[in-house]
């Protein structure tokens, strides 16, 4: 229950960011209540998220973690940067076929959930998380998030398993 719960929250707030880039459309249409309130949804689903996160970090069991190699997955997914900007092509917030945007977004996080990129999240790396994929010595690669940047495998880690591919780091309690 709680791993179904933190996939939908990661992947929410993965396209979070494309509130921003419609409020920014909206604003300079002077549609200022629909800006106002498309940067509120952002803002609660980043801090939902944060405090999934803070709630995983106290609660979920903790193992010690191994990783063979360790390659940074900060920046990986150009896809979601193309969907975070595309709202800004358009001229004027009127001309948005919402038929066509509402869809598709609605699609983009129905696959961003099922391919298991939702942990893909410029609004969380803002904030000093960080993304890893992590290989262990059985050859399963896995996520990992944490506030630590790693530059070797040879750290012997804490962690929780928040998703079925995604760990969560939880041996410096920041």
């Amino acid at each position: 229950m709680f791993s179904a719960l933190a996939k939908w929250l990661l992947t929410s707030t993965a396209i979070a960011p494309v509130a921003l880039t419609y409020a920014w459309v909206a604003f300079q249409a002077s549609k200022y209540e629909l800006a106002a309130g498309l940067l509120v949804l952002c803002a609660l689903l980043v801090f939902i998220s944060l405090c999934l996160l803070r709630f995983a970090r106290q609660n979920i069991e903790r193992v010690n973690f191994k990783a063979q190699t360790i390659e940074a997955a900060d920046n990986e997914n150009i896809a979601f940067l193309l969907l975070y900007l595309l709202p800004l092509f358009t001229a004027n917030i009127e001309t948005l076929t919402w038929q066509v945007w509402l869809p598709m977004i609605v699609i983009f996080a129905i696959i961003t959930a099922t391919s298991y990129s939702y942990h893909f999240n410029p609004l969380l790396g803002m904030m000093g998380w960080h993304f890893y994929k992590v290989t262990t010595a059985e050859g399963v690669t896995y996520v990992l998030i944490t506030k630590k940047q790693l530059r070797n495998a040879a750290e012997q880690l804490q962690v929780g398993q928040l998703t079925e591919y995604i760990l969560l780091d939880q041996g410096d309690k920041k």
